[in-house]
């Protein structure tokens, strides 16, 4: 039957191919650098492809720590780590750049009586939002 949601599932199958073992660097002070070694489907070294470095920071908001994540181009680990500072500052502002612009798209939303700014359609309203004249 084509409404069974079981028949819609999206089928969760792995890349044998496609294989990385993951390896996680820290200094404990500016960030995270993990390096995504390629593998055979065995495990083993696969040398056809090249190793991936992929930063992680944080900025602080008003609302609490957001984890960002960026590639750095390097070809070995200690080059991550020179490229990490440049690497993280463009991946900030880029994460800057699209909170901005989910802030811009959410301000210019039409808002509905009974619907809570920021929350979809169907859902209850917060704290009421009655008007009342007294």
């Amino acid at each position: 039957m084509a409404t069974d949601p079981a028949s819609r599932a999206v089928e969760a199958k792995m890349d044998a191919a496609s294989l990385y073992r993951e390896e996680i660097y820290t200094d404990r002070a500016a960030g995270t650098i993990r390096v995504l070694t390629p593998v055979t489907r065995d495990g083993g070294p696969d040398h056809t492809r090249p190793a991936v470095y992929v930063g992680e920071a944080q900025i602080l908001t008003n609302m609490g720590p957001i984890p960002i994540s960026f590639e750095i181009d390097g070809k070995t680990l200690g080059e991550a780590v020179q490229k990490y500072g440049e690497a993280a500052k463009e991946g900030i502002e880029n994460a800057v750049r699209e909170l901005q612009e989910m802030r811009r798209q959410q301000s210019s939303s039409i808002l509905v009586p009974g619907q809570t700014p920021g929350l979809g359609a169907g859902l209850p309203p917060v704290g009421g939002g009655k008007i009342k004249l007294g």
